[in-house]
């Protein structure tokens, strides 16, 4: 059975490679876990297209990860968020809204996977959060919270 990865799947590939499995690892595990999808020209191009513009607004080498780093060190950036009376959040902020603030405040396009956040942001204030941009450059963002 011939599946394009949707996912990382361990000892089979990354995310848009094209695979052969026996068809039951296909159908039964691969498939309804989102993991994959079938193969078919369509779909391919689809992917090509996707691995394209991933390519595009990836960070090339470790030179523009340090330029990244400078840009994302010098960013001041501000989270609006619901809270309660005594700065405590209802919920808590996840990657996801980091990275929309750091675009918003007009700094880089950063994926929200390399975002690492120490211990869960619960309360206003003062946070700093880790950016891996490549193997070897982490960036440090200041992030403030404030209640809405």
């Amino acid at each position: 059975m011939k599946l394009i990865l949707a996912q990382e799947v361990e000892g089979l590939g990354a995310p848009g490679e094209i695979v052969e499995v026996k068809d039951g690892y296909g159908r039964n595990y691969l498939v309804p876990r989102g993991l994959a999808i079938g193969w078919t020209r369509g779909a391919e191009k689809q992917i090509q297209s996707i691995k394209r513009a991933r390519d595009a607004r990836a960070i090339q080498g470790k030179e523009h990860a340090s330029e990244v780093k400078n840009q994302l060190e010098q960013l001041g950036v501000t989270l609006n968020v619901k809270a309660g009376e005594t700065g405590r959040l209802f919920g808590s902020v996840t990657p996801a809204d980091i990275a929309a603030a750091i675009k918003a405040a007009g700094g880089p396009l950063v994926e929200k996977r390399a975002i690492t956040i120490g211990s869960p942001i619960k309360t206003t204030g003062k946070h700093q959060v880790s950016v891996q941009l490549h193997s070897d450059v982490a960036a440090t963002v200041r992030l403030e919270v404030q209640a809405v």
